[in-house]
């Protein structure tokens, strides 16, 4: 289907042409078929666009759409989107950024400041101005052999599988020029996470991709012959994810080709469906007595785990579970029921899962409560496309930030939402290598590199407008949303903060949701309270 149109091009030209050699006045013809033959030749060869690439002739038509009206492709984009759309401002700003165009707005405001949920920082009358500096965030908690220095954005989780092998290149190119690290996601380590020479977070899920036994079991000599990879320089343990919290990741069969079987250790020819939960510990002294076993065997790298919060108390229970056993996590990443960018059911991508938003509050809260906070460093993650997003998200307690889907933009994604069929029209998450040559690699990985660049220095800006220095500055306090027509709160107002240490002493002077959770936390086990499954007669 990709070359129907220049084939059928080539067919018409070639017929014509014998015609004309029999009827010379049917020449004429050849006027209109050799441009569009052309046109073709030119499309299949240019690098830069992979729709063109792709879709030769034929491919045209979108930008012609745009040429003329683009808010018809717009359009259409933002209202499928399962009812969570990408706005055109935050994919124009992921491409104009990645593609080093003009990134400022006419006509002013693009929102409605009225509207209720509008959200803005204040300037300040002591604005300061912005000396682009490279600002780091270090990861490891005392007495990691191997921390980290961290950018203020980066790669979040994406599976070779889900996304293709130039996707995956790309991006991990991008963070090398960048100097910024890629997230695996939790598909393995493929040669192509090492092949670009960016930094790596290697992620490490239920099914224990690239670190398993045959009958999909954690395999420590396997965890540490790949955690010795020079390139990886973070562990993440994945508990769950915002796409499909309380749902292992899926892989389409359609999508599973020997190279990603063997890479992972799956059969062929079935959907690979990861457990929902891990079988290499249970409760939270497990859980961070196997974190400590991972740090161990990667040779002291840090180490940290990332979740979307669901039951309560059971973070609860592992920050208590920390305070109690001092063993501490490098890093904690949350993610958002909003976020994710491949397969998922639509309840659970709908309906299941924290907001990214209450869940770092809560994350932050109940770390400080236990007064453990200042160890652990927390990574932000779910739907991070602008510089404002990093300031909310760092302004509620994250100390750096993640991003999936707007690095998809900045390769070229032109969310036609069919990530999950192999049919990505743009070669970024598909396995079939007749879409795949589209996205060319040298093209697309100074787009990554331009797109977390220009963010991370237009965040900087916003600090400077702020009157604030660094992002350490940045509380509760300097986010404002109207709350209702007429009203307009801070998110300090809004949301409950606790004091260091609050949750270790009396709890009769906390809130009533605090003290309940607190009554249901158990160091040993998840889901103390949870019921078991009855059959119904």
């Amino acid at each position: 289907m990709a070359y129907l149109f220049f084939r059928i091009s080539l067919v018409a030209f070639l017929v014509v042409a014998l015609v004309s050699l029999a009827w010379p006045p049917f020449a004429w013809s050849l006027v209109i078929l050799g441009p569009v033959f052309l046109v073709g030749v030119l499309d299949s060869l240019q690098r830069h666009r992979a729709v063109r690439r792709n879709f030769p002739i034929i491919g045209n038509l979108r930008y012609l759409f745009e040429a003329i009206r683009p808010e018809i492709s717009q359009y259409f984009i933002e209202t499928n989107t399962d009812g969570k759309p990408f706005s055109r401002e935050q994919r124009s700003v992921v491409y104009q950024r990645a593609k080093r165009q003009l990134q400022t707005v006419p006509f002013g405001t693009q929102h409605d400041l009225y509207a209720v949920g509008a959200e803005w920082i204040n300037h300040s009358l002591h604005a300061r101005e912005t000396h682009v500096r490279e600002h780091r965030v270090r990861i490891g908690a005392p007495g990691t052999a191997k921390p980290y220095e961290a950018a203020l954005l980066n790669v979040s989780a994406m599976s070779f599988g889900a996304l293709s092998k130039n996707a995956v290149l790309a991006l991990n190119k991008g963070a090398a020029m960048g100097g910024f690290f890629h997230n695996t996601g939790e598909g393995g380590l493929s040669p192509y996470h090492l092949a670009g020479g960016g930094d790596l977070c290697w992620q490490v899920g239920t099914g224990y991709f690239s670190c398993r036994t045959n009958d999909g079991r954690f395999d420590p000599e396997k965890f540490a012959d790949r955690s010795s990879e020079p390139a990886v320089k973070l562990i993440e343990l994945k508990l769950s994810q915002g796409a499909k919290p309380g749902h292992g990741g899926i892989l389409p069969a359609a999508k599973i080709t020997p190279e990603i079987a063997e890479i992972r250790g799956v059969p062929l020819g079935q959907d690979v469906i990861s457990p929902p939960a891990h079988t290499a510990f249970s409760g939270p002294r497990g859980l961070l007595e196997f974190l400590g076993e991972l740090r161990e065997l990667s040779g002291g790298k840090p180490v940290g785990f990332k979740l979307c919060v669901g039951n309560r108390a059971e973070f609860l229970s592992i920050a208590r579970a920390i305070h109690e056993t001092g063993m501490f996590p490098d890093f904690i990443t949350v993610d958002g029921a909003e976020g994710g960018t491949g397969a998922a059911p639509l309840e659970f991508s709908n309906s299941v899962g924290w907001p990214l938003t209450e869940g770092l509050l809560f994350v932050h809260n109940a770390l400080i409560g236990f007064d453990v906070r200042d160890r652990i460093k927390l990574i932000a993650a779910g739907r991070i496309v602008s510089a404002f997003d990093m300031v909310k998200r760092i302004a509620l307690g994250a100390d750096l930030c993640n991003a999936a889907r707007a690095m998809m933009f900045s390769l070229g994604c032109i969310q036609a939402r069919k990530c999950h069929s192999n049919h990505c029209p743009v070669g970024v998450a598909t396995q079939d290598p007749r879409l795949v040559r589209g996205l060319v690699v040298e093209d697309k990985f100074p787009r990554v590199a331009n797109y977390q660049r220009d963010t991370v220095r237009a965040f900087l800006e916003i600090l400077g407008a702020a009157g604030l220095d660094s992002p350490e500055e940045l509380e509760p306090r300097h986010i404002l949303r109207r709350v209702s027509p007429t009203e307009i709160k801070t998110y300090r107002e809004i949301y409950e903060n606790l004091e260091p240490g609050q949750l270790l002493g009396d709890a009769a002077h906390l809130s009533g949701t605090w003290r309940s959770l607190l009554a249901e936390t158990d160091v040993q086990r998840f889901a103390k309270f949870a019921r078991p499954f009855a059959v119904r007669a």
